[in-house]
C-alpha cells in the first residue's frame, strides 16, 4: 500500500446509540455498561472468527443521503471458555434489539443471547456480554445489524465521485480502504491481521450499477422489497485478514486482459477514462505471471480486478482480488503522461500485485512486521518491472532510490527500526514510511545478493508454502532462508540469517564503515559506527553493530559484477563490533572500493590517499571503469561526510567535479539528491550567487550534450537517457542555464496561442512539468489562470498532478496565498487527496516557504479539522519546513509552535520529532560549514580548468609509472 492512512480514536455521538435499552427485544437483560474496563490494545485470544457472512445495502441515489446498512453474521470458534465477545466497531449504529447469538456446533447445543454491551472508544472495542458461558471447542453464530453514512473521509467504506461530462452531472460511487484498521468502520469485526477468516460478501445496490468485491459474483437476484435494487452474492473467499476485504458499487467500465490458463483479469475506470487503462491492462497480467513463476506458487483466486478510484488517500491498496488505485497511479494517457509517469505506474502495479503473495497469502502476525509486506513488495516490484521492461534499466535506479531515501531518514536519531513494536493504531500508520518500504527493500536486496538467486528463491518458496493462508513473523522467514542458504552452501554453517538480519531490522540506523589502509602492509583496518547527521551526538554514543557483508574490488581488478561477500564484519554476542582487517590489497598507487554495486545499505569513508586515487580516476577519461552505481555511491557518501564534517568540501567538490563528464542518470540522481538540500539552505544566504555559478558550470556541459530543451526524444534509444535529459533540463531552467528559460517560455506561449489548448499541446510530454513551472515562475497572473483552467478541464490524473505541482511555482504572494486557501477548502476545486501535493508545491519554493509556514502555524486547527480523523496526513505537510529552516530563531519558533499546538499535532508526533531534528541539522550545517563551503566553492570556480588539467597530467604520469613497472 502507499503512504497516507491515518486515524485518531475518539468518542462520537453515534456510540450513544449503542446504549439503547432493549428490554424484551431479544436481549436477556437490560444491563448496559457505558465503558468497558478491558483496555489492552490487542483483542482477547479466547475467540477466533472462522467465517463472515457480510450483507450490505448501499444507497447512492440521493447525494444528500449517501449511506449503507447491513448485517454481519460471524461464525466464532471458542478456544477458551469466556463470557464475553470483544470485537471492533467504530462509528457504526448497531441495532441492539436485533443482535442474536446461538451455538451452531459442539456438545449440548443451547440457546444463548447477549445480556449487555459495553464499549471502549479508545480501542474501538464493542463488547457483548453473553447470557451463557461460551465453551472451548464450540462454534457460535453472532448476528449484528449495523448502519452508517458513507464516510466523507477516504477510509472505511466511503463515497467518491466524478463529473460525467456528457450529462454534466456528478456520479457517485462507493469504495473501501481498510488498511490498517478501518474495516471496523464498515462492519463489526475482529480487525487484526492474525484473525484470518473466509468471507461471503453480498452487496445490495441499484441494478443500473455494478458491484465488485474480492471474489467473482456467484449469483444476482432482485431485492425482496426495493424496486430496481438487486442483491449480488460473491463466492466465498479464501481465508484472509479483515484489512484486505474490499467492495465497491459504481457505474464503471472495464478492460479485460487475456491471461492464458490464468485468472480473469480486468482493469476498471470511470467510462470517460477507460481508454487510459490499456497500459495497466497489458502490464498487470504479465507481472502477475512473473510472480507465479518467481514464487513457484499460482495466484490462488479465480479473478483479479484493478480499479481507479477518483478519491483515494494512499497511492494504491493490495486488497486480494480487488486492487484499488488513485487514478494517477493506474491510468496512463499516451498524449498526456510522461515516461516517468509510465514507469511509476508500472512500479505501483508491480508493488500491489507482489502483495498478493507477500501480505495476502502470508500475512504478518502483527503490524510490528509491516515491513514484511511493504519492504518485500517494494523490492520484488523492482524485479518484476525489470523482467518485463529490461530496457528501462529500472532495477538499479530503484535500488539506488530506495537506498538514498532510507539513508536520509535513518540518519536521524528519531528514526525507528524496520521491525518496530506497535501498541496503538496511530503507531501503525507511522510505520508506512521510508523505513518499512525503502530500507526494508534495501536489506532484502542485500540478502538476495549475499545468498544468491537459488538459495534466496527456494527459501522464499518454502516460507510461502509453509504459511499459506496463515500469519508469520520475521523469525519464521529467517528460519526458511537459513535452511535454504545452508542447503545451497551460500552461507557458512555457523552463520544464521537471523543473527545477520536482526542487526539490520531490530536496530535503528545504519553504519559508516571507516577504511584505513596500510599501504606498506597492503592491508586495511575496518571499523564501524552509526552514521548520524546530528553532529551534537558524541562519538561514544553512536553505538550499534551491524553484520556487514564485505564485497570490494581494486583498481586493477575492477570486478564490480561480484557482489558476493569476500569477508564479513561481525558483532560479538553482546552487540559490539569485532575488529576486521582485510589483507592482500594493492599498494599506494591503486584505489580500493568497498560495497560493490552498493549491495548493502552502509556508507564507506576512506583515508585521504584512497579518496585522492578515486578522485584522479573519476576526473580522468577512465571514470567509467568504476561501476555506475559505485560512482553514484561515491558522490552520495562524500556529500554526506562533508555535511557532517568527516570530510571537507574541497574533497567533496573534487569528486562532484567529474560530473562534467558524466552521461549516466544514476550519479546525477545522487548529486541532485544532495545538492537540492544545499540549494534550499544557500538560497537564503548572501553567497547563493556563488552556488548558482557553480551549478551553472556543472550543468552547462551536460545540458549542451543532451541538446538542451530541443525535442530530441524520438532519437534517444535509452530510456534512462530520456529521464536524464528531463532531469537535467529541469535543473538547468532553475539555474537559468543557457537558453533554458526562454525556450520554456516560448513553448508555453505556443500552447496558449492554440485554438483548442485542451486538445492540442505542443509542449513535449517529458518537458511539461519543467515548462509549466518555468512559465509560471517567470509569468503573469494570466499564465496562472490559463494553467488552472487546463487543470479543471483535464481528464488525466497524472496530468492533473503535474499541473497542481507546478502552479505552486508562482512568485506572486497573493496567488500563492489564494492557492494555499483553495487546498483546504472543500469547495476550492482540489480533491482532498491532492491537498498535500498543493501545499508541498508552494512550501518547497523560495517565496512559498514563508507563506506556507505562516499559513500552517496560523491555521493548524482548520487543517486538523479538514483531515480529522485521518490526521496523519498532516505529516506530509512538514517535509518542506524541515528542509528550509536554517536559523536557531526559526527552529525555536517552530518548536514553540509544536508545543502550543500539541492537541492538533498528536497524530503526527514522530513526524514532528523528525522535522525538528532535521531543522537542527540544517542549523548545525550553517554554523559549521557555511563559510568553509563558500570559500571552497569560490576557490573551485577559480580553479576548475587548472584542477582538471592537473588531474589529467597526474593521471598520465600515473599510467606512465604503471607502464614502466610492467616493463
Amino acid at each position: 500500500m502507499g503512504l497516507g492512512i491515518t486515524h485518531t480514536p475518539g468518542l462520537t455521538m453515534k456510540w450513544f446509540l449503542f446504549f439503547v435499552l432493549a428490554i424484551g427485544l431479544g436481549l436477556c437483560s437490560s444491563t448496559v455498561n457505558s465503558v468497558s474496563g478491558y483496555n489492552y490494545y490487542r483483542l482477547p485470544t479466547a475467540l477466533r472468527p472462522q467465517k463472515y457472512y457480510l450483507r450490505i445495502l448501499t444507497f447512492l441515489e440521493n447525494p444528500d443521503d449517501l449511506r449503507f446498512a447491513g448485517t454481519v453474521k460471524i461464525l466464532i470458534e471458542a478456544l477458551e471458555n469466556t463470557r464475553n465477545i470483544t470485537l471492533h466497531s467504530k462509528n457504526l449504529t448497531i441495532d441492539e434489539s436485533q443482535i442474536t447469538l446461538r451455538q451452531v456446533s459442539g456438545e449440548g447445543r443451547k440457546d444463548n443471547c447477549v445480556s449487555s454491551t459495553s464499549v471502549n472508544p479508545s480501542q474501538d472495542y464493542y463488547i457483548l456480554n453473553t447470557c451463557e458461558e461460551l465453551l472451548a471447542g464450540n462454534v457460535y453464530k453472532l448476528s449484528l445489524p449495523f448502519s452508517a453514512d458513507l464516510s466523507r473521509q477516504l477510509f472505511g467504506y466511503y463515497r467518491s465521485s466524478y463529473k460525467d461530462p456528457v450529462a454534466n452531472v456528478t456520479r457517485w460511487l462507493s469504495s473501501t480502504q481498510f488498511e490498517p484498521a478501518w474495516a471496523r468502520k464498515a462492519f463489526p469485526c475482529f480487525d487484526e491481521p492474525s484473525y484470518k477468516a473466509s468471507f461471503v460478501v453480498t452487496l445490495g445496490y441499484h441494478k443500473k450499477l455494478t458491484a465488485l468485491s474480492n471474489m467473482p459474483i456467484k449469483e444476482t437476484k432482485p431485492h425482496e422489497s426495493l424496486p430496481n435494487y438487486v442483491w449480488s452474492q460473491f463466492e466465498e473467499s479464501v481465508p484472509m485478514s479483515t484489512y484486505l476485504v474490499a467492495y465497491s458499487v459504481n457505474d464503471f467500465a472495464n478492460k479485460p486482459s487475456t491471461l492464458p490458463n490464468g485468472a480473469l483479469f480486468r482493469t476498471w475506470a470511470r467510462p470517460n477514462a477507460i481508454d487510459q487503462c490499456d497500459f495497466a491492462a497489458e502490464f498487470g497480467p504479465r507481472v502477475l505471471q512473473y510472480y507465479e513463476q518467481f514464487f513457484g506458487i499460482k495466484f490462488p483466486l479465480p479473478k483479479i480486478d484493478q480499479i481507479a478510484v477518483p478519491d483515494f488517500s494512499a497511492g494504491a491498496m493490495e486488497n486480494w482480488g480487488l486492487v484499488t488505485y488513485r487514478e494517477s497511479t493506474l491510468l496512463f494517457s499516451e498524449g498526456h503522461s510522461s515516461l516517468a509517469d509510465k514507469q511509476d505506474l508500472a512500479n505501483v502495479v508491480a508493488h500491489e500485485l507482489a502483495h498478493q503473495w507477500f501480505g495476502n497469502l502470508v500475512t504478518m502476525k502483527w503490524w510490528t512486521d509491516l515491513w514484511l509486506n511493504e519492504g518485500f513488495a517494494t523490492y520484488v516490484a523492482g524485479l518484476g518491472v525489470h523482467n518485463i521492461h529490461p530496457d528501462w534499466h529500472s532495477k538499479d535506479r530503484g535500488s539506488l532510490q530506495s537506498m538514498m531515501a532510507s539513508f536520509r531518514l535513518d540518519s536521524l536519531v528519531s528514526s525507528h527500526p524496520v521491525s518496530r513494536p506497535i501498541q496503538m493504531v496511530t503507531e501503525i500508520e507511522e510505520s508506512f514510511d521510508a523505513i518499512s518500504y525503502q530500507k526494508g527493500s534495501s536489506v532484502l536486496r542485500m540478502m538476495h545478493l549475499f545468498m544468491g538467486e537459488e538459495a534466496f528463491r527456494s527459501g522464499l518458496k518454502q516460507y510461502l508454502q509453509l504459511y499459506t493462508y496463515k500469519n508469520a513473523e520475521q523469525d519464521d522467514l529467517w528460519v526458511s532462508l537459513t535452511q535454504a542458504a545452508h542447503r545451497n552452501g551460500s552461507l557458512p554453517r555457523n552463520y544464521e540469517i537471523k543473527t545477520i538480519m536482526d542487526s539490520w531490522t531490530l536496530q535503528t540506523g545504519y553504519p559508516v564503515v571507516n577504511v584505513t589502509r596500510d599501504y606498506t602492509a597492503k592491508s586495511a583496518r575496518l571499523s564501524q559506527e552509526r552514521y548520524l547527521r546530528n553532529t551534537q551526538i558524541p562519538r561514544d554514543q553512536r553505538v550499534g553493530c551491524w553484520w556487514v557483508p564485505l564485497s570490494y574490488t581494486t583498481e586493477k581488478e575492477k570486478d564490480f559484477s561480484n557482489t558476493v561477500p569476500k569477508a564479513w564484519m561481525e558483532c560479538s554476542r553482546n552487540g559490539e563490533s569485532l575488529p576486521k582487517t582485510i589483507y592482500d590489497l594493492p599498494g599506494s598507487d591503486q584505489w580500493v572500493i568497498f560495497n560493490t554495486q552498493l549491495s548493502t545499505p552502509y556508507k564507506v569513508n576512506y583515508d585521504a590517499q584512497n579518496w585522492k586515487l578515486l578522485i584522479e580516476t573519476l576526473n580522468s577519461e577512465d571514470f567509467e571503469s568504476i561501476h555506475v552505481i559505485n560512482r553514484a555511491q561515491l558522490i552520495d557518501d562524500i556529500l554526506y561526510f562533508a555535511w557532517t564534517g568527516e570530510q571537507d568540501y574541497e574533497t567533496a567538490l573534487q569528486v562532484t567535479n567529474y560530473l562534467q563528464r558524466e552521461r549516466d542518470l544514476l550519479p546525477w540522481r545522487a548529486a541532485f539528491n544532495n545538492l537540492k538540500l544545499l540549494n534550499r539552505i544557500l538560497r537564503q544566504t548572501p553567497n547563493f550567487g556563488l552556488f548558482k555559478s557553480y551549478m551553472k558550470k556543472l550543468l552547462s556541459p551536460i545540458y549542451e550534450h543532451l541538446n538542451g530543451m530541443n525535442d530530441t526524444f524520438s532519437s534517444i534509444q535509452q530510456q534512462n537517457e530520456i529521464l536524464l535529459k528531463t532531469t537535467v533540463v529541469d535543473w538547468a531552467c532553475q539555474y537559468q542555464v543557457s537558453d533554458c528559460v526562454p525556450r520554456a517560455q516560448s513553448y508555453f506561449r505556443r500552447w496558449k496561442s492554440e485554438a483548442n489548448p485542451d486538445e492540442k499541446n505542443p509542449i513535449p510530454i517529458n518537458f511539461r512539468s519543467t515548462v509549466y513551472c518555468t512559465a509560471i515562475r517567470h509569468g503573469t497572473d494570466e499564465d496562472w489562470d490559463f494553467l488552472w483552467t487546463r487543470y479543471k478541464k483535464s481528464n488525466v490524473g497524472s496530468e492533473q498532478q503535474t499541473i497542481l505541482a507546478t502552479l505552486g511555482c508562482s512568485r506572486e504572494v497573493w496567488i500563492l496565498q489564494r492557492y494555499l486557501e483553495m487546498a483546504f477548502n472543500p469547495k476550492g476545486g482540489i480533491r482532498k487527496q491532492d491537498s498535500t501535493l498543493v501545499f508541498q508545491a508552494v512550501a518547497s519554493r523560495q517565496i512559498g516557504i514563508l507563506l506556507a509556514k505562516k499559513y500552517f502555524m496560523e491555521n493548524v486547527e482548520l487543517i486538523h479539522k479538514y483531515y480529522y480523523p485521518q490526521t496523519r496526513t498532516m505529516s506530509r505537510l512538514l517535509k518542506p519546513f524541515s528542509e528550509q529552516v536554517i536559523t536557531t530563531g526559526d527552529l525555536n519558533e517552530f518548536r514553540t509552535f509544536t508545543i502550543s499546538s500539541q492537541k492538533y499535532l498528536k497524530g503526527v508526533r514522530q513526524a514532528i520529532q523528525q522535522t525538528l531534528e532535521t531543522m537542527l541539522t540544517n542549523v548545525q550545517w550553517k554554523e559549521r560549514n557555511y563559510q568553509h563551503f563558500s570559500r571552497s566553492i569560490q576557490q573551485h570556480l577559480n580553479n576548475i580548468p587548472t584542477s582538471l588539467e592537473h588531474l589529467q597530467k597526474s593521471t598520465i604520469k600515473r599510467n606512465l609509472n604503471k607502464l614502466l613497472v610492467n616493463i
